[in-house]
């Protein structure tokens, strides 16, 4: 079982995407533990060789920890489309190719979508977080949310995919959505709950 959390905790972020650190640092805030990004220690990147999210995830943790000697969280995510059988799924960053641009990634998708014939565009993010500690033991919690593609791409927020998601109950993507609103009902903050109601310890 990987370590408790705690108040005044420094954790890592075992990722290079800026934009999960800033979204995993600003939900860590409030509970006074502090996020520092693999980046930023000169961590190198494991190869995800998983088959699943949870998988990735752990790989990802468990390398950081090791290689910091601190606690270290990674999150695996990506967007899973029905018609597509669940792609891009745990292949999601690789749509976007070496570059990184979801630009391309989410042209794929609308294009696959089209070359599909289903007129069906349910889909869903999934996050797997994963809490591990230098000894190498970690813990993994998954969460999701269901909504639906849209096409063009609407808003400059978020990151990845979230310009062409639709969460259900809602008309804004996640790209047009107020940060807060969008990480109070996102897969990660779904999986982040039950991270902390795990692992966290509140001594206050």
């Amino acid at each position: 079982m990987a370590g408790e959390l705690k108040r005044g905790d420094r954790i890592v972020v075992a990722s290079h995407n800026e934009g999960k650190v800033r979204e995993l640092a600003e939900l860590f805030a409030p509970f006074g533990i502090a996020c520092l990004s693999a980046a930023s220690l000169g961590l190198a990147e494991p190869e995800e060789t998983g088959k699943t999210f949870a998988e990735n995830a752990e790989l990802k943790a468990v390398a950081a920890a090791k290689a910091s000697g601190m606690l270290a969280v990674s999150d695996d995510s990506g967007l899973e489309v029905a018609a597509l059988h669940g792609a891009p799924g745990i292949h999601a960053a690789r749509w976007a190719g070496p570059n990184r641009d979801f630009g391309r990634a989410m042209e794929r998708v609308n294009r696959e979508l089209e070359a599909s014939g289903v007129a069906d565009a349910k889909a869903n993010f999934t996050c797997a977080l994963a809490l591990a500690s230098p000894d190498g033991t970690a813990q993994v919690f998954e969460g999701k949310v269901f909504g639906t593609l849209t096409w063009p791409p609407r808003g400059g927020r978020g990151f990845g995919y979230d310009p062409i998601f639709v969460p259900d109950g809602y008309n804004e993507t996640f790209g047009e959505m107020e940060p807060a609103l969008k990480n109070g009902l996102s897969h990660r903050m779904r999986a982040f709950e039950q991270l902390m109601r795990t692992t966290y310890a509140d001594d206050q």
